[in-house]
Parts: C-alpha cells; sequence; structure tokens
C-alpha cells in the first residue's frame, strides 16, 4: 500500500522581530543581530525583516505571507516598546490561526522567551537571576522525553546538553520554577522541557506550547555557531550542532505552514537579503547587526 507523503513547504520564509536601537541614530532606528539570520537560513529558511511601528494591517499582511516568527534576544520593554506591541500581534495572529487548523510557529529567544511569558499570563512574573554571561548544561525534565523541540536529537547530543556547558546565557531577568507552578495559565499552556539555576533560583530554561506550535528558550542557541565576542560563548563541537538541531527544528516547524507573499516581486522585495549587515564585533556583542530606519 502507497503511503501519501506528507506535503511540505520547501521554501519556508521565516520574519525574524527587529527592535527598538537604544540610542537612535539616522538610519539606525531599530536592528536585528545578524547571528538570528544566519541560524534560519543555516537550516534551509529565508527571512523576513519584521519592521517595528508598523500599522496592524501590515503585520496582518506579513503574517498571511510568512510561514513562521521568531523573536529574539535583546534589552527593551516588554511592555512598551515597538518590539513587544508588533510581537503581540502576531503571538495573537498565531493562536487564532493555530486554533483554526493554519500551522504557524513562533520562536522566542531570550527577551524573546520572558516576552511569550507576559503575552500568554498577561503578567510580568519575572524575578533577578544572576545569569548574564554564562554557559551552563540543560537540567531536563521528565516531560522532555515527549516533546516536540528534543524528540529527533541525537541521543549523544542529549547527554551532552545534560552534562556540559553547551547553552549560553545572557539575561538578569527569569521565569523562576516556583513562579511558574504559581501561575495557572502557564502551567496549562507550556510544557517545561529543561531548568537551570544561578545557585539560587530554579528557572525554567526550555518551554513548549502543549497545543501550539510555540517554543521558546531563556539560553541562546544561535550564539554558539555564529558570535564570537564573548570568551564564555561555547564553540565546541557539541556546541555547534546545538545550533544547527534547534534551527533545523524550527525551520521545519515553519515549513509545515503555506502561507505566501501574492506575488514574487513582494517577496523578493520584502527579503532580508535587501539589507546590508554591519561589521560591528569591535563595538558590541553582536559579530554583525542590520540597523533600519
Amino acid at each position: 500500500m502507497k503511503r501519501t507523503p506528507i506535503k511540505t513547504n520547501e521554501r519556508p520564509i521565516i520574519g525574524v522581530l527587529a527592535q527598538d536601537v537604544y540610542d537612535p541614530q539616522p538610519q539606525k532606528n531599530s536592528y536585528i543581530a545578524a547571528s538570528y539570520v544566519k541560524f534560519l537560513e543555516s537550516a534551509g529558511a529565508r527571512v523576513v525583516p519584521l519592521m517595528i511601528n508598523k500599522s496592524d494591517d501590515e503585520y496582518r499582511r506579513l503574517f498571511k505571507s510568512i510561514n513562521g516568527v521568531l523573536f529574539p534576544g535583546g534589552g527593551v520593554s516588554l511592555e512598551s516598546s515597538g518590539y513587544s506591541k508588533a510581537a503581540g500581534i502576531f503571538y495573537r495572529l498565531a493562536l487564532e490561526a493555530n486554533s483554526n487548523g493554519d500551522y504557524f510557529p513562533i520562536w522566542g529567544t531570550c527577551l524573546g522567551f520572558e516576552l511569550l511569558t507576559l503575552l500568554t499570563s498577561g503578567k510580568l512574573l519575572l524575578s533577578h537571576t544572576n545569569t548574564s554571561g554564562i554557559a551552563l548544561p540543560l537540567n531536563f525534565t521528565d516531560d522532555v522525553r515527549d516533546s516536540r523541540l528534543f524528540k529527533d536529537f541525537p541521543e549523544d547530543l542529549m547527554k551532552s546538553l545534560e552534562t556540559e556547558p553547551l547553552t549560553e546565557n545572557s539575561h538578569q531577568w527569569s521565569l523562576t520554577k516556583e513562579n511558574f507552578i504559581k501561575s495557572e495559565t502557564l502551567k496549562k499552556f507550556y510544557r517545561v522541557l529543561s531548568t537551570n539555576t544561578d545557585g539560587h533560583n530554579e528557572f525554567v530554561s526550555t518551554m513548549e506550547a502543549y497545543d501550539f506550535p510555540i517554543y521558546a528558550t531563556q539560553w541562546h542557541p544561535e550564539k554558539n555557531a555564529f558570535e564570537w565576542t564573548r570568551p564564555y560563548i561555547p564553540h565546541t563541537p557539541s556546541a555547534i550542532k546545538t545550533t544547527f538541531y534547534m534551527a533545523y527544528f524550527f525551520v521545519n516547524e515553519a515549513r509545515k505552514s503555506f502561507h505566501s507573499f501574492p506575488s514574487t516581486e513582494e517577496e523578493e522585495k520584502a527579503l532580508i537579503y535587501n539589507y546590508k549587515p554591519e561589521y560591528t564585533g569591535t563595538q558590541r556583542a553582536f559579530e554583525q547587526i542590520y540597523f533600519f530606519d
């Protein structure tokens, strides 16, 4: 008996959300670190930059054209920034689409993780932790065996993630396990896949939604392969494998979405290929940055 092949989108396009520049200058009002773009491109996706401070209609139009969204790390407000406002729109559109059978994945890294906890619970439940500039092994929960995110990772890589400092942390705020357990909303929505500790507070470090293709890491999978400015970023073979397995998983999630641009011309105009990243590694934490008006 012939099996019907599962249809997948072989040309996935993922939106990466820009964020407000702390000290804006002409032509430099928002930015995306190039490592997030490389992270997705390395697994076979193309990238569209999602600019801040656009209209709801513009975001809706883009949502119908792309196959997933990544909320990057950064340092802007979770409540009043252009980044948080745009993310809220994409989050609500994704919930609605997925509830209606229209597959659309979201990934949140670091600040993106923190923002997802706020968007889901409606509350700021973060606590200060001493986790700025440290690589850690993951403390996997029992739920990791049933997770979508890690189920196809090789056994040797899972062992390395558990025993070696492969996950780079650059955050001062975390969702403690205690606060997660206290939030009925978060508990019902997310499955915790790993935790970590700063020596005093145990916090959630990886999670995925039970019923939606929404994934979040408090740590930075993109940095291992593409950022070199900080000595605590791991670059071992297992660290690089971690980058690529995480990227491969999320891009494959985006392959399940069949949104598309109305025309080839509109698609080409939207792609990040229209912008040039600047080399910023001598002054900043990122080797390269895309700046936008």
